[in-house]
Formats: C-alpha cells, sequence, structure tokens
C-alpha cells in the first residue's frame, strides 16, 4: 500500500429489487481474470461491478480500439440470482476460465461472467456450505466443506460431485496456498490439508475461541479471530498470528493492539500483509521485519467493517461495513485488478444513424423533404432571425494553473482580468487562419514564376502571416498551427522537389523527417545549440577516431553540416543509420519500428540518458587519460548506502549524467502549509535525491531496508534533466506561468546542494559571500499533442543566443519543428499547457560557458586518414591510382579535386494507391554510398584518383543499381569483394576532412550526391559543371553524357557507370569551360550546346554496331570515325596538359 492511497469510490451495494432495502454484503471478490469485483448478500443476489471508466474503454472495443483505463468509480455489470431464497446466502467465490462459482448453505452455482447459468448443483450432503478451493487440479476442481462432517469435489467443467470424503473437523473458512489447502474451524484451530488426499497433514491451535479471517501465500499462513475475555465476553485479539507453510512452524506473531479483524498477504510481495480492524484501521506489515509499519484509517464513523479483499494486482483494496457500503482503496493515479486484464463482454453498440452528406456541390433534389403548406424556415427574413447562445469562453491560462480539485470539480483564485459577470464576446471573427496551405513543388513553381531562377525565388505570403498568428490562450483544439506536424511531400523528382524553404526563412536549419528514429530531431538540436557540447563533439570528430559506433563523431559530422548550411535543411541520416545499428538501443526500446506504442516523451527522456552515456564512453575511447566530455556532464557525488538494521554503511563514487525531476508526494502537496514548490526546490531534492528501497545487506546476510544518501562534490557545466511528468498535479505546476526559471545558481556546500532562482538568485549574487555557480537555460524539448487528427511529436524550442559568437545576442529564442524553424518569444517558449504542451527534457549551461564557441578544431585536424594505405593493391598501378604525398600534396585552401559517387538502393520506397488509380509517395527510396571517387584537379597528375573507396555494407541490398553504379552483388561483401572494402565513416570522413581543409569539390550534378553522402559543402567550393553550361531561359540541364560527346568528342558510360570516368569527364568539361571563357565565346558557344542538343533530343547518339542503318555521327566526324575511349593513363596526360 503505497502512501498516495487513499478512499476512490463509496457505493452503496445494489438493492434486490427497485424500492428494496439495502443489503449488506456477505463476501465479495476482485476477478482474476478481468477488471470486475464480484460481491454476495443475503438475498441470494450476486453483483458484478466495474469501473466507469473500463465501461467507456470497453465500449469503444466495439468500435476498434482497445486500451485500459481504472477510475474511481464503479458502475453495475451483471447481477443474477445463484440460488433460491432457503438456499441462504453466498458463502464463497472462486473464479474460472468458464465463469464464477458460488456457494451458498446448501448449493454450488456457476455461471459465465455475463450471468447465465451454466449449472446449478444440489446435493442431500450440501447440509451447511461455508468455504471452498480448489484442489491439485487447479480450477478443473474444488473442494468444499462447512459445518458438517463431509467434504465434497466437485468437477467444475461438468458440474457433479466426483468425490465424497470424511472431514476431520467443521471448517468455516478455507485457502489454497502453495502445496497445501489451509482450512480453519469453529473453534479456533488451523488444519493444513493435502490437496490431493485431503487428509490433516498439520494443525495449529491458532486462537482460543474462532477464526475471523485467514489468507494464504506460498510461504506463510497469517490468521486472525477472538478469544472469550473475562467479563468483556468474545473478544477480537490484538495480534496476528504467522506460520510457516514451508517449515511447517510457527512465526512470531504480529501485534495488532486495535483487535485484528481482517488479513490479507499482499500478492506481488511475498512477506507483507495488510491487517484490519473493525474500526477502519489499516496496517501494512513485513512479516521479517514488524516494526516497519505502513498506518491508513478507513473513512468510517457510525458503522464498522465486516469484511476486506486485496485485488490480485495488489493495487485495489475494498472494504465492506455494516451499512451496506462498498469502499474501494488504491492509488487515484494507478489501479488495476487484475493482471491479465482481459475485457469483459458488453451488448453490442447499435450502430449509429447514418448522417445525410451535405455540401455546396450535391443538389437540393437528393434530400428527402415532408410536404408543407406553410413558408420554410429558410425563408424567414433576417430582420425576424436572432442568433442565441454562445461558444464556451476560454478557461485563463492562470486559473488552470492554480486550480484544486475537489470532489465536485475545482476551484482556483479570481485573477482579477475582467470584472465580476463580465463575459468575453466569443462570436468576434477568427483574425487569423490557423491551417497552412501545403506549398507547391519547386518544379511546379519554376513552370509558373519565371523570375524564379538561379535559386533567387519569393517566399509564400502564407508564410508571412505565421508572425501574426495567435499564440496565447491555445486549447488543444486549436494549437498554433507552427507546433503541428508537417509532413514531407514528394513529387515525382523526389524530395529534392519539396519547397523546404517556404518553412524557414532562418539561418538556423532544420531537420528533415522521412528518415527512420526521426522523432531525436530536436534533441539533436539542442545539443548543437549547446556550446560546450558542440565544442567538444567537433574537437572530437577532428581526432583521428574511426570506430563505426561512435555517436559522438556521429554527432560532430551533423552538427559541422548544421551549421556550414545556414538554413538549409539537412538531415541526419548517418547519425540515425548509427544510432539504429546499437544493439542495445533496441534493447532499451529506442527504435520507432519496434516500440510503436511508446509515448514519444518517455522515448525522448530515454534516449537522453543513453546517448548522455553513450558519447562520454565514445570520447574515452580517444582521451583516456581525461574525459572532458563526462567531466561536463556528470554531477559528481559520494553514494553511501546504509542498512537501517545492522547500520552497516558503504560509500562509493557516483556520476549522475541525466537528473529525472522529483515532485513532491501527494501528502506534501496537500498540506495546507506547505509553500508552492519551485523549479529550484524540485531540482535540489532531484539531484540530491534520498531514497530508500530493499536491498542485500552484505552484514545481514538478507535483504533489508537500505537507506542512501549523496554527498555531493561537484557540478558539471551542462545539466541534461528529464522531466519526468507522471501525474496531474506536476503539469499544473508546468502550467503556472513563468515556473520555468531562465537563469538558476546552485551552491555546494559541505556535501550539500543548494539551488536558488528568480530574487533569492540575484541576492546571492550581489552577497558573494558562497562560490554560485550559475546556469543559463539553452533549450526546451517539448512534447505537442495537436488533437485527435494528428500524432504527438516532439520540438524544440532554444535560445541560440549562447551558441553566437556575438557577446551582445541575448534571448533569441527559436522554434525547431522538425524542418520548420521560426524566432519566437520568450514567453512563448517558456509558457506551457496542460492540454497540448508539455515539457519532456531541459538543457541548462553554465552562464560562463555562453558565446564560447572554439573552432580551432579546424586548425588541428588529422589528415593522417587521406594518406593511410587500405590495400596493398592500391598502388600496385601508380598510372590509374595513388595516394597523396604527406610531403608534396598535402591539401589546401583552394585544392581542387574531381568526385563523382555512386549508390546502391537500400529500401524501396514506399507508395500509397488511391481508388481513383493515382498514387501517392509515402517515403521515399533510400540509397546508400557504395562507391566514391575522388581525383586530383590541377597539376601533372591532374585525373589521377588518390580516393577510391568502395564502402562495406552490412544492411540488405534490395537494388544495386548496376546499370547506374557499375555496381554488382558481391562488390560491397568483406567475404567476396574482390576490391579493398572500407567502412562509410572511413570513406565519409575522408570527404570531410578535405571539406575542412578547404578543398574545391568539382563534378556534374553534385548537391544530389552531397545529400545522399549527407555532407553539405558551401557553394563556394563547389564547381558543378551542371550549371556551368546551362541556360537558364531554356529550364533544361544537360546529362554529362551528352556534354563529353558533344564537347569532348567522347563516349561514356556506354554500359554501366563508372565514378573514376564521371569525375574526369567533369574535370575535363571544367577546363573546356575556362577555354570558352578566355575565349570570350561562351555565349554562343552555350547557344550551340542546346541547338545541338534540340536535334538529338539531348542524348548522346552511340554508333550502333551490327546493323544496318546509319547513326548519328560524332560531331566533326562520321559515325566511325568516333573516338574510342582512351586509356587513363593517356586521358590523364591530356588532361593534365589542358589544365596546364
Amino acid at each position: 500500500m503505497e502512501a498516495d492511497w487513499s478512499e476512490v469510490t463509496r457505493i452503496p451495494l445494489p438493492p434486490p429489487a427497485p424500492n428494496a432495502y439495502l443489503t449488506p454484503v456477505t463476501t465479495f471478490a476482485f476477478d482474476s481474470h478481468q477488471e470486475l469485483l464480484w460481491a454476495g448478500n443475503d438475498h441470494v443476489n450476486i453483483s458484478s461491478l466495474i469501473s466507469v471508466l473500463q465501461i467507456r474503454d470497453l465500449l469503444t472495443v466495439v468500435q476498434g480500439r482497445v486500451s485500459s483505463f481504472f477510475g474511481r468509480d464503479l458502475s453495475r455489470y451483471t447481477s443474477y440470482r445463484a440460488g433460491s431464497a432457503e438456499d441462504g446466502a453466498i458463502k464463497k467465490l472462486l473464479f474460472c476460465d468458464k465463469g464464477v462459482v458460488s456457494i451458498s448453505a446448501r448449493t454450488v452455482h456457476l455461471s459465465i461472467r455475463r450471468g447465465l447459468t451454466q449449472w446449478h448443483l444440489k446435493h442431500p450432503g450440501f447440509l451447511n456450505l461455508q468455504c471452498m478451493a480448489f484442489t491439485s487440479k487447479g480450477v478443473q476442481e474444488v473442494l468444499i466443506a462447512g459445518l458438517q462432517s463431509q467434504m465434497f469435489k466437485v468437477d467444475v467443467e461438468k458440474g457433479v460431485v466426483t468425490d465424497t470424503i470424511e472431514a476431520e473437523a467443521h471448517y468455516t473458512i478455507m485457502k489454497r496456498a502453495g502445496q497445501y489447502i489451509c482450512a480453519g474451524t469453529p473453534n479456533g484451530a488451523i488444519h493444513v490439508l493435502d490437496p490431493a488426499t485431503c487428509r490433516v497433514v498439520k494443525n495449529w491451535q491458532a486462537h482460543a475461541g474462532w477464526i475471523n479471517d485467514m489468507d494464504a501465500s506460498a510461504s506463510f499462513l497469517v490468521t486472525c479471530g477472538g478469544s472469550p475475555r473475562p467479563l468483556y465476553g468474545p473478544t477480537l485479539d490484538p495480534l496476528a498470528r504467522v506460520y510457516d507453510l514451508k517449515t511447517l512452524l510457527p512465526l512470531p506473531p504480529i501485534t495488532f493492539q486495535a483487535g485484528a479483524a481482517f488479513i490479507r498477504m499482499h500478492p506481488k510481495m511475498s512477506s507483507t500483509c495488510i491487517i484490519c480492524s473493525q474500526n477502519g484501521q489499516l496496517q501494512v506489515v513485513d512479516l521479517l521485519q514488524s516494526v516497519m509499519v505502513s498506518v491508513h484509517q478507513a473513512n468510517i464513523y457510525d458503522t464498522y467493517l465486516t469484511a476486506l479483499e486485496l485485488a490480485p494486482s495488489g493495487e485495489a483494496l475494498v472494504l465492506a461495513d455494516t451499512q451496506c457500503q462498498i469502499h474501494l482503496w488504491g492509488s487515484p493515479t494507478k489501479m488495476r485488478f487484475s493482471e491479465l486484464n482481459i475485457a469483459p463482454e458488453f451488448p453490442d453498440v447499435p450502430a449509429p444513424v447514418p448522417s445525410l452528406p451535405w455540401s455546396t456541390e450535391i443538389p437540393l433534389s437528393t434530400i428527402g423533404m415532408p410536404f408543407y403548406r406553410e413558408v420554410l424556415l429558410s425563408a424567414w427574413p433576417s430582420h425576424v432571425s436572432y442568433t442565441v447562445g454562445a461558444p464556451p469562453p476560454k478557461i485563463d491560462p492562470e486559473i488552470l494553473a492554480s486550480l484544486k480539485r475537489s470532489d465536485i470539480g475545482g476551484h482556483a483564485p479570481w485573477p482579477r482580468k475582467t470584472r465580476r459577470y463580465q463575459v468575453e464576446d466569443n462570436r468576434a471573427v477568427q483574425q487569423a487562419k490557423d491551417t497552412l496551405a501545403v506549398p507547391r513543388f519547386l518544379s511546379e513553381r519554376l513552370q509558373s514564376d519565371p523570375e524564379i531562377q538561379n535559386g533567387q525565388r519569393r517566399i509564400s505570403d502564407a508564410l508571412e502571416s505565421l508572425a501574426d498568428l495567435a499564440l496565447s490562450g491555445s486549447t488543444k483544439k486549436d494549437v498554433p498551427v507552427v507546433y503541428q506536424n508537417f509532413e514531407i511531400k514528394y513529387s515525382k523528382f523526389g524530395v529534392e522537389d519539396f519547397d523546404f524553404e517556404y518553412y524557414n526563412r532562418t539561418s538556423y536549419s532544420g531537420l528533415e523527417t522521412h528518415i527512420a528514429n526521426s522523432y531525436m530531431n530536436s534533441l539533436l538540436q539542442v545539443l548543437r545549440f549547446t556550446p560546450i557540447i558542440r565544442n567538444l563533439a567537433l574537437r572530437h570528430t577532428a581526432s583521428s577516431c574511426l570506430y563505426e559506433t561512435c555517436l559522438l563523431c556521429e554527432m560532430g559530422f551533423l552538427f559541422d553540416m548544421l551549421e556550414k548550411a545556414e538554413g538549409q535543411n539537412c538531415q541526419a541520416t548517418n547519425f540515425l543509420k548509427t544510432f539504429s545499428s546499437l544493439s542495445l538501443a533496441a534493447t532499451l526500446g529506442l527504435l520507432e519500428d519496434l516500440s510503436p506504442n511508446t509515448p514519444l516523451t518517455v522515448m525522448i527522456q530515454s534516449v537522453n540518458r543513453f546517448l548522455m552515456g553513450k558519447i562520454s564512453v565514445d570520447y574515452r575511447q580517444i582521451s583516456p587519460q581525461v574525459n572532458h566530455l563526462e567531466t561536463a556532464l556528470a554531477t559528481v557525488a559520494i553514494e553511501s548506502t546504509r542498512c537501517t538494521f545492522c547500520t552497516s554503511e558503504q560509500s562509493l563514487p557516483d556520476r549522475q549524467l541525466v537528473h529525472d525531476l522529483v515532485y513532491p508526494s501527494k501528502a506534501v502537496r496537500q498540506s495546507p502549509r506547505a509553500p508552492r514548490p519551485t523549479f529550484s526546490t524540485i531540482l535540489k531534492t532531484s539531484i540530491d535525491n534520498h531514497t530508500q528501497s530493499k536491498g542485500w545487506c552484505g552484514k545481514c546476510h538478507r535483504y533489508q531496508l537500505l537507506s542512501k544518501t549523496k554527498n555531493m562534490q561537484g557540478l558539471p557545466s551542462v545539466l541534461m534533466i528529464n522531466t519526468a511528468i507522471h501525474n496531474p498535479e506536476a503539469r499544473q505546476l508546468w502550467a503556472t506561468p513563468g515556473w520555468l526559471p531562465q537563469q538558476i545558481g546552485v551552491i555546494i556546500n559541505s556535501g550539500q546542494i543548494f539551488c536558488y532562482e528568480g530574487k533569492d538568485l540575484t541576492l546571492h549574487l550581489a552577497r558573494g559571500a558562497h562560490n554560485i555557480t550559475v546556469y543559463e537555460l539553452i533549450g526546451v524539448v517539448a512534447d505537442i499533442n495537436s488533437g485527435e487528427n494528428q500524432k504527438p511529436h516532439l520540438v524544440s524550442l532554444i535560445n541560440v543566443a549562447p551558441s553566437s559568437i556575438n557577446a551582445q545576442d541575448k534571448d533569441l529564442w527559436h522554434l525547431f519543428n522538425d524542418f520548420l524553424v521560426r524566432p519566437t518569444t520568450t514567453n512563448e517558449a517558456l509558457r506551457f499547457d496542460v492540454g497540448w504542451k508539455l515539457p519532456s527534457l531541459l538543457t541548462y549551461q553554465v552562464l560562463s560557458g555562453s558565446h564560447r564557441i572554439d573552432d580551432t578544431w579546424k586548425e588541428n585536424l588529422d589528415p593522417s586518414l587521406l594518406y593511410r594505405k587500405w590495400s596493398q593493391f592500391e598502388n600496385a598501378n601508380p598510372d590509374t591510382f595513388r595516394l597523396l604525398s604527406d610531403d608534396t600534396e598535402r591539401p589546401k585552401l583552394g585544392f581542387q579535386c574531381a568526385i563523382d559517387a555512386e549508390f546502391v538502393k537500400l529500401e524501396r520506397e514506399e507508395i500509397d494507391l488511391h481508388s481513383d488509380g493515382t498514387h501517392e509517395t509515402v517515403r521515399p527510396s533510400r540509397l546508400g554510398l557504395a562507391r566514391v571517387s575522388v581525383l586530383r584537379g590541377a597539376g601533372n597528375d591532374a585525373g589521377l584518383p588518390f580516393i577510391d573507396d568502395y564502402i562495406a555494407i552490412n544492411e540488405v541490398v534490395v537494388d544495386y543499381l548496376t546499370a547506374f553504379s557499375g555496381i554488382s552483388p558481391g562488390d560491397l561483401d568483406r567475404m567476396t569483394s574482390k576490391h579493398a572494402l572500407v567502412s562509410l565513416k572511413v570513406a565519409y570522413k575522408k570527404l570531410w576532412l578535405l571539406l575542412n581543409l578547404g578543398c574545391i569539390f568539382i563534378g556534374h550534378g553534385l548537391p544530389k550526391d552531397f545529400r545522399t553522402i549527407n555532407i553539405h559543402v558551401p557553394k563556394s567550393q563547389v564547381i558543378d559543371t551542371v550549371d556551368l553550361f546551362y541556360i537558364s531561359a531554356n529550364k533544361r540541364k544537360l546529362s554529362l553524357r551528352f556534354l563529353a560527346w558533344y564537347l569532348l568528342k567522347e563516349e561514356i558510360q556506354q554500359t554501366t557507370h563508372d565514378s573514376v570516368e564521371d569525375a574526369r569527364t567533369a574535370l575535363k568539361l571544367y577546363a573546356k569551360y575556362k577555354e570558352f571563357v578566355d575565349a570570350g565565346i561562351l555565349e554562343p558557344m552555350l547557344n550551340e550546346i542546346y541547338a545541338k542538343g534540340r536535334e538529338v533530343g539531348f542524348k548522346a547518339p552511340s554508333a550502333v554496331a551490327g546493323l544496318g542503318v546509319e547513326a548519328l555521327g560524332t560531331p566533326g566526324g562520321s559515325a566511325t570515325a568516333s573516338p574510342s575511349k582512351k586509356s587513363a593513363a593517356l586521358a590523364r596526360t591530356t588532361l593534365g596538359s589542358s589544365l596546364r
């Protein structure tokens, strides 16, 4: 019984008939299969009750939704007669798969849970039955006994007596306990019976008078009863007897001065029992440590209790009194009766009456109308029509924040914003439309708007209205549009055709959502704008780390890409791919595909804990001596564990990377003298959390109650906090305006921690008496529940000012809703609503770390990877491949190199087919890097590759795209490939090093390649031959094969693509472009190229060998005179001379 247990519901037992008197409860029991409580009375009537919320849920099951709720109220389920009036009251209830077994004095009855009788058994030997229990055959057979000399075994399936046994005594109560059946006699004795033979194995005289109640588990038997007392008569004993059923020996009794009337063993805690007196005193006692007692009091006044029962789940308790009332006890926040939780059957819900469709397109003639003689209502003049009623006014957020719940609703202080009884006019025209239209694709905008050229285009006017949207007073039904869940739409040109700039006009890049596990986007954005984590991640990435599963390196790659993008959309493909490949992430349920029903706020908090630990380990792999990252994240303390029984103590160092907030208990919250908790007080309690729990004591050699305390030693530079909101009271705290402070101060003094905010923080800073560490709020990850039509999602609200190098920047809050980014106000960012917006995690950083952006990692790059030999065959032929020389060919600013990459398909696109034959792309295909080639771009060795990596792929390749990639099955398998394979990280890091060393990349159609590789290269470092030979007025870009055929007189890509050949061709086209520019003939040559392209359909004609038709010739000659493909060495020699 937890501390927040209290009376949840009190109802009278329903009378047997209308206008009849209430009847007392003779027995009740919780159903072991379903969320039902069964009760019997002396009118031979059995009633079952179920929580109202459960009924609502089960009615929903008929409609296709399955979920479980446990509410406060009990609603009637079934009621049926279990016997005639002469059979007497119901004595005992048992449950099986077939239904409910009940006994009265002369009958045994089985009904299904809906009340229909399965069998009703009478027997001449049934004289005064009192109790029953299942035998060794389980729920297939019951043993019944009573105040008579015979016991009977009854087959539950057939409803017949299978055996008659002579009883050694009369029995009034019976319990099945492990391998025995325990039975109580009228004279206070306990008999332990063998379930198979029903013979007495052991007996004890538990009480001198009678057995009032008894319960048993697999290990223990507990009883309470009475004894005759001089001058007082029969009186309940002030103790409960305890017996060990394994050794069949008595144990020390439990003292209970109020008089033990009822007792139950806890179904989950084997050594814990609940004892109750007739006046309602409840005590939770550990049989092994009877000094540890938890006391509760039932709310009864002019009555006394007659029965007690504990649910099989241990989460609910029910009491009955002499006034025929049923008291349901439990935790208001969590309660269930059964562990199985099988949904009860309910009558079918009648199908709703179909509604008539009504729209402006449907003719009125299709709507049936009755005959009429008078003028229709729609024909009335407007001056006789009036608008009545009004929508209910929205409740002020300040009222909701201070709302205190009671039995009839809630009450809160009036904020005095309006006069008393003043009502707001809710019929005002809505000022801002709460929808955001889906933007057109870039290809459609390019066709309809001729002014959109070279990336210079106008932003849609729809986004202009985002700044005018009313954000205050929003409820779950009208969540601001900028917080809603946006999806990427796909045209035939793929995701590149989506208008991302429509959603983001800032200089801060958003992250796309079409990737698995992209719910982590919000957390990654917060970490990217935390300067200390950003600096350490990039410093580690620039080191020599080559571990494939290093998330810290992938985080550094992502942060660098987001900074270089400067507002262009990015994607965390490589980071999420590495994260998804970790087996521990799948084990912890952090992958969306494996945990579809887990709330996102729970998953992101688990990811926060996992990610902080993982990147700390990753940093230690390269810097084992000094782990700066763990120092920046860990709260250091000495944790002392003390046994409350033997007082032995053990101290161990403790380093906490993430803190979960711990909110005040219900008893503290309801105290009238307790002040309203502030964020700083809750944070202090959460960091310096003193707990008590059961654990193994090495000195006692048994499980004891252990007390854990912390002696604080040091503070981190970054505080990662999970909000851990699990109850309505915590939600109300967060809904309080201004409850989350932007700055907090923390002091460690003599091993204790103190937290301050607001005026208290200002006062301590002014005094300067203590060394106080001030933290600044960097960002919040919030859980957004947009309503019924959208699934919940996560957004981040970040103050980007601390990550700016300009120390004058203050309070620059932005909303990051995946790829939608917009500035917002501080009040809006830190305003929460219990209906639709609640925080999931917070990030605080020391104030002294703001504006400290460390870019020295660019000067300390480790380029040794570029000179590293991965295979003994790499330099076998220096004319076709040669690594860069560390002495003479170190890449530097302006170093030109040609690049091309080939890809394979790892996942096919997901397409939704509509009934009209059209289709819509739900998720595009996913490509993986298979080969990347980088060639020297200038000098004597221009065109000679120094990187030609084939990437080992561990995933399943659904399509090698051989015709376009030149990759064949087996080329990317480490077991069968003839190439020297490298990991994706090695290939990526080579390109990343070239990028940050200032190299210039030359290629054809590079933006798509860079996007698939997941790297962002600034335009100043890209020379794309697609754009060099392009006339914007023609709206068509030329292929590499066509340009090579026309300008270079070469035929490439005849059968498959080759990345080295394509990169070298792009390098030659760049040389040809410079020739045209130097000669001043670029514009006429472009016109000539497009004119020739229109003649041949912009396709390179090929000589068709062996056919009797004439093919188009290569420019400057016939088809037979077309130049053949030169060797690599000859091509390089020609290219080198032209570039020189």
